[in-house]
């Protein structure tokens, strides 16, 4: 009896570990190779690596030009949410040994994309990233959630206070802990505490112009950072 037992929890546990690594939850398989392929370049000095979710991929579609001839890495991927990035931080932050990384996190939370979750436990996630940063002597710039009033994906949830909250959180978060933080949302928002129609494709994720309108208020943070 012992000894089917142990078979039959030798197979749960490799049926649970096989189902896992199948379904990916985290996308980890997403940049292995990419990594892999940083780790062996010659580029070693001042790598900033930019964790988010489809605000920070689309940069490479709507303005790849702020990337170009920049040790900056791209690691966005659209869906996202905060404990999946969190999953993933170590293989795609730390063990690529930047100066700097750019999280952007949060909005697919509130939009319930990997199901219910509370600010608190969001703004939890986002400052694990920032400690495990911290820990491994990388700085860190806290970034605003962009301004948003709705979703065309999950038009029953209406995020614009959350927004505003978690941005109070994030904020206060990077003042009482000497960490950079870019506020996005100031410069975007419209009068319905939107995001301005002439700043976005739709009403969450921003357009070149959307783009053009964060480089600048990033590349002051990316300045004091760096030096």
């Amino acid at each position: 009896m012992t000894y089917f037992k142990l078979f039959l929890l030798s197979s749960m546990l490799f049926f649970l570990d096989h189902n896992l690594f199948a379904q990916d939850w985290a996308n980890l398989n997403r940049f292995q190779k990419a990594n892999a392929d940083i780790m062996n370049s010659s580029i070693k000095s001042n790598r900033v690596v930019f964790m988010g979710n489809s605000i920070t991929e689309g940069w490479l579609k709507y303005h790849p030009e702020f990337f170009e001839g920049k040790p900056y890495i791209n690691r966005g991927i659209s869906g996202q949410t905060t404990p999946q990035m969190l999953v993933r931080f170590r293989q795609d932050v730390i063990d690529l040994n930047p100066s700097v990384v750019v999280i952007l996190a949060g909005i697919n939370d509130i939009a319930q994309n990997t199901g219910p979750i509370s600010l608190e436990m969001t703004f939890g996630n986002i400052k694990s990233m920032v400690e495990l940063a911290k820990a491994n002597h990388i700085q860190v710039i806290l970034c605003s959630l962009l301004p948003a009033n709705s979703f065309s994906w999950r038009p029953s949830i209406i995020p614009t206070e959350k927004v505003i909250e978690l941005n109070h959180f994030l904020k206060s978060y990077a003042l009482a802990n000497n960490i950079f933080y870019v506020d996005y949302f100031s410069a975007m928002v419209d009068a319905s505490n939107g995001l301005k129609k002439e700043l976005g494709i739709d009403t969450v994720h921003p357009n070149k112009e959307g783009y053009l309108v964060m480089e600048p208020l990033l590349e002051e943070a990316l300045k004091q950072a760096l030096n």
